[in-house]
């Protein structure tokens, strides 16, 4: 089992592997998806617990360049693919596979990219500000110096749930009047002088950080793309783990977990008959509550603090409608 072990290279520790192993339950025999897999911590839990296959995804090619030494290792049973987990339905089926018993989504940022300063994600850290994890796009010094005070200040709101939003936007307009803001050092700086370290001693420019790195890398809504693909791709019996670590990502998991889990209601015998049946629950929770890690989890892994893990099973109940764009 050594050579299976997770991965703590470069510091990486993985959060809630043993809870994620018990929701995933591998099999002998099965075909599971690591939709984010980072440093490979999940993947090599995965193939350690049973004789299967693994096929991990990441949008970063840095990542995806970490991982081919431990595919090579594993003699075919782990899979390496460079895409967002939100097309992981589509990057399948062009590989010919249809169906998964299982999908494990570890959310938000790794270590790696935390620790690398040219990466562009870490407050404490000074380098480019970059934060896209794909390479590829718009970056956050696009963002900052581009956008207006005012939509500035939602996304700092909306996504970094901070207070002080709008005095933020402020502090960055003011400042990129003067010449561009380009390095994660002086938007640290700018966001220090207007936000107060919490009691708790979290950094002020966090939630700032966190807002534009989701804004960046549009998490939110590939977050709900995975989901659905993952019920698409999910056979009976199937299990869908989120390990999320912010409360925007935690509802979303929550509220999709939910909604697929509810029985549409009965229709009633006093109205005419639907001309369409009502979609029928897709996904069996695991768990009632989200679960949290141990408090021993949190004394040796700090990242493991704020984590959340939800986790349900596919029924037999056909795939949900594609929700429309309004």
């Amino acid at each position: 089992m050594a050579a299976f072990e997770a991965s703590h290279e470069r510091g990486h520790v993985p959060v809630m592997l043993a809870e994620m192993i018990e929701a995933l339950a591998p099999r002998a025999d099965g075909l599971y998806v690591d939709g984010t897999f980072g440093a490979g911590g999940y993947s090599r839990a995965i193939l350690g617990a049973a004789s299967c296959r693994v096929i991990a995804l990441d949008r970063d090619p840095e990542a995806i360049g970490r991982g081919r030494a431990l595919a090579e290792a594993m003699s075919g049973r782990l899979e390496m693919v460079l895409g967002r987990f939100g097309d992981m339905d589509t990057l399948l089926q062009a590989r010919g596979v249809e169906a998964v018993d299982g999908v494990a989504l570890d959310l938000g940022v790794s270590s790696q990219q935390i620790d690398e300063p040219e990466r562009g994600f870490s407050f404490r850290l000074d380098g480019p500000l970059d934060m896209r994890m794909d390479q590829a796009g718009p970056s956050a010094a696009d963002l900052v110096n581009q956008t207006s005070e005012a939509e500035l200040a939602r996304l700092i709101g909306e996504f970094g749930e901070e207070r002080r939003a709008r005095a933020v936007a402020r502090a960055i307009v003011e400042r990129r009047a003067e010449a561009p803001i380009t390095r994660t050092g002086e938007l640290a700086e700018i966001v220090r002088k207007v936000v107060r370290r919490s009691e708790h001693g979290v950094d002020p420019a966090t939630r700032t950080f966190q807002a534009l790195r989701i804004a960046v890398n549009d998490e939110l809504s590939e977050l709900e793309r995975g989901l659905e693909a993952a019920e698409r791709l999910l056979r009976p019996m199937g299990r869908l783990v989120v390990v999320a670590f912010h409360s925007l990502e935690d509802r979303c998991a929550k509220r999709f977990f939910k909604t697929r889990a509810t029985p549409a209601p009965a229709p009633s015998r006093h109205l005419p008959p639907r001309a369409t049946k009502a979609p029928q629950a897709s996904f069996r929770l695991l768990h009632r509550q989200a679960l949290r890690p141990t408090g021993q989890e949190c004394a040796a892994n700090s990242r493991a603090r704020s984590a959340r893990l939800r986790a349900a099973e596919r029924t037999e109940a056909p795939v949900w409608p594609e929700r429309r764009a309004a």
